[in-house]
């Protein structure tokens, strides 16, 4: 899955600034300015798009980790590991949201995608196991559009965002 359709997924679900998300990747060690941000979130048919690399979206997830968990100020920032695969992005998402396994599959029915609790949990085995399996674009995508779907609802684009400045939750939700 393309990394831009990630940042711009996830962006989505929480709806965020392009200035939250440069601050986000800065929060991992990233540099990139909102400007940047603005053309990694850009259409591939759009004019000024550029492609996000690896390295880009590695900081954001790392970084989206610390945003939503706090950070342990006595340890030094997580390095980030390349290349980037599927598996690792939905891991590092899962660590952000604090997912579990159910909420994981209680996503991926909401997005009208079946799978089982072995093929799920087969995707965030280490890749050397004789139970690993590589997650795929098509399981990666209706996740996002599963937490797209929990966080911010089915219907139409909703006002209001799910983190206040504060970032605690807005008053009658929850995170």
């Amino acid at each position: 899955m393309l990394n831009n359709d990630v940042l711009r997924s996830v962006r989505f679900s929480l709806d965020m600034s392009d200035a939250k998300v440069a601050e986000i990747i800065r929060l991992s060690g990233g540099e990139v300015d909102t400007g940047e941000v603005k053309a990694l979130l850009k259409k591939d048919d759009e004019g000024g798009h550029r492609l996000c690399s690896d390295e880009v979206l590695a900081h954001f997830l790392n970084g989206l980790v610390i945003f939503l968990r706090g950070n342990d100020q006595d340890k030094p920032l997580r390095p980030i590991e390349l290349p980037l695969t599927n598996n690792m992005v939905l891991k590092k998402l899962r660590v952000a949201f604090e997912l579990r396994e159910d909420d994981i599959l209680a996503m991926l029915r909401a997005a009208g995608f079946t799978v089982s609790k072995p093929e799920l949990s087969a995707v965030f085995r280490k890749p050397g196991s004789k139970n690993y399996r590589a997650c795929g674009d098509q399981l990666l995508r209706n996740f996002l559009k599963g937490l797209s779907q929990t966080r911010r609802g089915p219907g139409p684009a909703r006002s209001g965002s799910i983190k206040q400045q504060n970032g605690s939750p807005p008053a009658g939700r929850t995170s």
